[in-house]
């Protein structure tokens, strides 16, 4: 008895070759029909692209299928060493983040007192986060603390996501700290 061993994906490429081949010995094969038929097929000719999932901390892979900067499909990557082309419930609908009619694309402020979100740049929004974080460290900032220099802001807080990865974990970090931050968590699991 001869052993065999395949992985997953080899056993669906096996098959799915079986199968074609079958399909055609008994039905017949008419190449013209076959080229015009892939000409349909949604991932024909699209740009694949490796990301990783955003959701959770656990990091699988995944291949963005874009076509005219458009998102035409995603999948796992079968290639990825943490989950090898499986996606959980989420990671599957990965392609609703960029394709969803409620998806905002320009930044929202509400003024305080306000009921109406209205869009603004992205020059202004920036400009208006960094000018209020200076203005509550100025206002916040401890130097001195019985004495011990402690060089920090309590009215600040930093929490991290799963979406970031190591670099820009550590740079939020070290900016944080920079700040004077104490309250500095990354929760990958939010």
């Amino acid at each position: 008895m001869v052993e065999i061993n395949l992985n997953r994906r080899q056993f669906l490429k096996l098959s799915g070759a079986t199968a074609a081949t079958l399909a055609i010995v008994e039905l017949g094969f008419n190449e013209k029909e076959v080229h015009a038929k892939t000409k349909e097929f949604k991932i024909a000719k699209a740009t694949v692209t490796p990301t990783i999932c955003p959701y959770c901390a656990v990091g699988c892979g995944i291949l963005v299928h874009t076509k005219n900067n458009d998102v035409v499909y995603t999948e796992g990557d079968p290639d990825h060493p943490i989950n090898e082309g499986s996606l959980c419930s989420k990671g599957t609908t990965i392609r609703q983040l960029f394709t969803s009619e409620k998806r905002v694309l320009k930044p929202r402020y509400r003024a305080p007192g306000s009921d109406k979100w209205e869009e603004k740049d992205w020059g202004w929004m920036l400009d208006t986060i960094a000018k209020r974080v200076k203005e509550t460290r100025d206002k916040t900032f401890v130097e001195k603390t019985n004495g011990i220099f402690v060089n920090k802001t309590e009215a600040i807080a930093s929490l991290g996501g799963a979406a970031l990865d190591n670099e820009e974990t550590y740079l939020l970090a070290k900016m944080m700290r920079g700040l004077g931050v104490t309250y500095l968590e990354h929760q990958a699991r939010i």
